[in-house]
């Protein structure tokens, strides 16, 4: 049946903010187009079409005159980057909730933006603890004594933190990651000085891996496996410019200790 071009327009602005949360959370690009394109398909569109880069979607809703229905398009840009998968299961659910007829535009789009909004998550200090615990845990998965079990956690711990930390104080693309191995190869390499860690290379690996863009590397090969070279290129791009900003505050910190050796 015809749809009016205030209800096009309003189906579109939801299919945008659903794309929109769940990249901005660490879904994949296809995941993104496909739940929008479902959603319009929901609501009696089937004539959408989605561009989805890192940075940017493009949707549009196509109309024909047959029909009487206008076409619609839209941008959203994507500024910030985070991994939140809970954020992305929300939007899931209310994607198969639209697609079981459970929910009317209006709805949608309410609880869209409750969970945009929405501020629940893990407090720092819970997410600094699982750093420093997945710390240690590396260190033995890697061969490292029980010895270095505590001194990789408190690398590891003090390195995730000053990521956290730098982010949000500095908006600088890259910065936090180069201050974060910085600092946990300082603590690494003190720990080992003063006698409570043994081998600084196993130390410095177990506590360097919570800051591995693993989430990352893993969309860009699905990506690039469904087809979207851009954004698979992209986000190989940005995995690779972050394991050298990692790469680089680790290199600094044994230079150094060569140097003073």
């Amino acid at each position: 049946m015809p749809q009016s071009p205030e209800f096009t327009r309003q189906i579109a602005h939801i299919c945008l903010l659903a794309g929109k949360i769940m990249l901005q959370n660490g879904a994949e690009t296809y995941r993104v187009e496909d739940t929008m394109t479902r959603i319009a398909r929901s609501f009696g569109l089937p004539g959408s079409h989605s561009f989805v880069t890192p940075t940017g979607i493009i949707f549009t809703i196509e109309g024909t005159r047959a029909e009487g229905a206008d076409s619609f398009t839209s941008l959203s840009r994507i500024t910030s980057r985070s991994t939140d998968l809970r954020k992305v299961m929300k939007v899931n659910a209310i994607s198969r909730q639209i697609g079981e007829g459970g929910l009317s535009a209006p709805e949608a789009y309410r609880l869209l933006r409750e969970t945009e909004i929405s501020a629940e998550g893990y407090s720092l200090r819970l997410k600094t603890a699982a750093a420093a615990l997945a710390s240690g845990c590396f260190l033995i998965m890697f061969h490292g004594g029980w010895s270095d079990f505590v001194p990789a956690m408190a690398a590891g711990g003090g390195g995730y933190l000053t990521l956290q930390l730098a982010a949000k104080r500095i908006p600088v693309r890259l910065f936090g990651e180069f201050a974060a191995s910085f600092i946990l190869g300082c603590l690494a390499w003190l720990f080992v000085a003063i006698g409570w860690g043994r081998e600084l290379d196993a130390i410095v690996i177990g506590s360097v891996m919570p800051l591995v863009p693993g989430v990352l590397i893993t969309n860009a090969v699905r990506d690039l496996m469904a087809g979207h070279f851009v954004s698979g290129l992209s986000k190989g791009a940005e995995a690779l410019f972050t394991a050298l900003a990692i790469g680089a505050g680790i290199a600094i910190v044994l230079s150094l200790r060569g140097m003073g050796a």
